[in-house]
């Protein structure tokens, strides 16, 4: 349904203020360009990406050459080559600024406070730098991290940045074969680890899986442990092992020598959530992922120098790339480790990030859908018990945004607020769909497509769906960008690569997400396309169930999926039901009835069910298809991508499932 009353309206102060209307100022002056709306804007960035991907360049204020030309064979997907004479160096433009005023501040829940200024950081960087070179890192090699989203996290990977090596990172909550899973398959020379972290107020060791990690690793030949818990760490129990301390102490922080590279040099290697086999190792480049996140962060989330952003995220999840780029943009990073809903003093759960933006004037704050969701339930105000005076925008990701969080956010969070609901992926490390500071805000709609993709919808013969249709369809990118990976690791022929995004529409980019164009050139995303639901041969997204069941105060979350039965398919929703219910046939009847008259009688699921545990990946992120793995009997090959593995074993063997 297409909500015609907007949320929320930017002011006509806010729309002169923002770097988006700069940056269209620019445009018009140096290409004599007619964009007065963010409509021809956006149709401009995809029809002529020479001049749109050198304003970005150049109106970011990159540091490096960008040379005589922007892309070669830009009509190949994959193919297309961008900048192919530029040298830059990521590291070099996220640490720009050398002064007194704050790079960072990190908080470990209510346990651990620290901040560090440009300077200080630079400083850090550089002797984590000098270390690894010493330790014989170079261009090409390899440096894993396994850990928190903590001050040492962001130090090594720009220091590994800085020498043109490869970075790759997971959170201290993977387990020992998880993190063999992805780390494994690239071979890296070094591994940076954690003694330990906090969550929810209790302490987690992390020496023993360490060594676990390192022993079965044979290319390493350094493995740093970082202190968190324990001042002084028993490092020398691990393979190769030595503190973090004393693998920067003999080195003296100075000038930082850069390393100059390709545009298109490695700079990331990533990892899909693997629910169902060894996670895909996806490499993303040093100019396209600079060059990406400089465009989403100034362009549509108006961040601007000293702004102060926070997105809570863990080290293993694309999220925490996003972020750090900030600080290519000037930025001041907030980081925070730790259960979202650690207690503050007498504060309720879920209130210590509003304790965060009030404390640190913050100005930016991202967190996912799920989290917005839960501290709805449980009732939370920060309208009511936090100042929130610096905030302008709030970012959502990782699941669809429910119509019901977004009047949620505007009653009781902040009235006057830029909720950009974004969409896009570890496959790309940037977005799709992203927010926009000249847009207004529609209940339940995505903004905007982001400048310079190519995005459009199409059906299942590949034809475009027209925007304001209210037909569904794949979310797809007709045209290549630069934030496109480079390729896969290991995949000399580019055969898996393809086979992953471009084998169901030639020459078009096809993610997977089922959506809609909105008549207000927004969008609606449905759920995955692979966890569609097809009963009768109509195609439902889970969210559309998803909306619908978690309104009934009875239930926490749920998760739904299409179960083979008699030549077809049947709707099965499981539920998780507040603490100390029972589900029983008036509550089923509830819930039917809910979906029933909120959407058609084909959304209805044939079978309720009550689970003690919904499972998800370390991102949070809900796993339709592992569970209909277990429900159809079928392996799950990866639970170690799982937060919370054992939640499978609510859904296996069910008896009310067999035929």
């Amino acid at each position: 349904m297409v909500h015609e009353t907007p949320l929320w309206q930017p002011s006509a102060e806010r729309i002169a203020a923002a770097r988006l209307s700069s940056f269209m100022a620019a445009v018009r002056r140096r290409w004599q360009v007619d964009c007065g709306d963010y409509a021809s804007l956006w149709r401009w960035s995809v029809d002529q990406p020479e001049a749109f991907w050198t304003s970005v360049w150049e109106e970011c204020r990159v540091l490096g050459e960008a040379g005589s030309s922007v892309v070669e064979e830009r009509n190949r997907m994959p193919g297309a080559r961008w900048f192919p004479q530029a040298r830059l160096n990521y590291a070099e433009n996220l640490l720009r600024r050398r002064d007194d005023g704050d790079a960072l501040v990190f908080w470990g829940e209510n346990r651990l406070r620290r901040r560090l200024s440009h300077g200080e950081l630079y400083a850090q960087v550089s002797r984590c730098a000098q270390a690894l070179r010493a330790a014989g890192v170079g261009s090409g090699d390899r440096v894993a991290g396994y850990l928190p989203n903590m001050p040492e996290a962001l130090v090594a990977m720009l220091a590994t940045a800085s020498l043109g090596a490869i970075w790759s990172s997971a959170s201290p909550d993977f387990g020992v074969q998880g993190v063999l899973d992805r780390f494994g398959q690239i071979e890296p020379k070094v591994l940076f680890c954690v003694d330990g972290y906090w969550y929810n107020g209790k302490p987690a060791d992390c020496m023993t899986r360490n060594a676990e990690v390192a022993a079965q690793m044979p290319s390493l030949a350094q493995t740093v442990v970082v202190s968190y818990l324990d001042a002084e760490p028993r490092a020398d129990l691990i393979r190769h092992g030595t503190r973090y301390a004393d693998f920067v102490a003999p080195f003296v922080a100075g000038e930082i020598a850069f390393q100059p590279l390709p545009f298109d040099h490695p700079l990331f290697i990533m990892f899909s959530s693997g629910t169902t086999g060894v996670p895909k190792c996806i490499v993303h480049c040093h100019g396209g992922a600079l060059l990406q996140h400089l465009k989403e962060h100034q362009l549509h989330g108006d961040v601007r120098p000293d702004d102060r952003i926070f997105y809570f995220t863990t080290c293993g999840w694309m999220m925490w790339n996003w972020l750090v780029s900030g600080l290519a943009s000037g930025a001041t990073l907030l980081l925070y480790d730790g259960s979202p809903f650690a207690r503050s003093g007498a504060g309720a759960a879920g209130a210590i990030l509003f304790d965060y933006a009030d404390a640190e004037h913050m100005t930016h704050f991202g967190t996912s859908a799920k989290f917005i969701d839960a501290i709805a339930k449980t009732g939370l105000q920060p309208r009511a018990t936090h100042s929130l005076r610096t905030l302008r925008t709030m970012f959502s990701t990782g699941s669809p945004l429910a119509p019901e969080s977004f009047d949620y956010v505007y009653r009781e969070i902040k009235r006057d607020l830029l909720l950009a609901s974004i969409s896009g992926g570890t496959d790309i490390l940037s977005c799709f769909a992203l927010g926009n500071p000249l847009l207004p805000v529609y209940r339940g709609e995505l903004q905007c497509r982001g400048l310079g993709m190519a995005v459009n919808v199409f059906d299942d013969d590949g034809q475009a769906i027209a925007a304001g249709s209210g037909e569904r369809g794949e979310l797809v990118c007709t045209a290549p960008f630069p934030a496109m990976p480079i390729g896969f690791w290991n995949d000399p022929d580019g055969a898996r690569y393809h086979t992953a995004y471009f084998d169901r529409f030639p020459n078009a980019w096809c993610h997977g997400d089922y959506v809609e164009l909105t008549a207000h050139d927004g969008l609606i995303i449905y759920g995955r396309s692979d966890a569609v639901l097809n009963p009768g041969g109509v195609r439902i997204g889970t969210a559309e169930i998803y909306r619908q069941v978690e309104k009934l105060s009875e239930i926490v979350e749920s998760l739904v999926i299409a179960q083979d039965w008699r030549s077809d398919v049947r709707i099965v929703l499981f539920v998780r039901l507040r603490d100390g219910l029972v589900l029983d046939e008036a509550l089923i009847d509830r819930v039917k009835q809910q979906v029933r008259d909120n959407t058609t009688a084909r959304h209805v699921p044939a079978k309720v069910l009550q689970v003690a545990d919904i499972p998800r990946t370390k991102s949070g992120k809900i796993v339709e298809l592992a569970v209909r793995h277990i429900v159809h009997g079928r392996p799950v090959r990866n639970i170690e991508a799982l937060a919370n593995p054992e939640a499978l074993e609510c859904f296996r063997d069910r008896p009310e499932l067999q035929p």
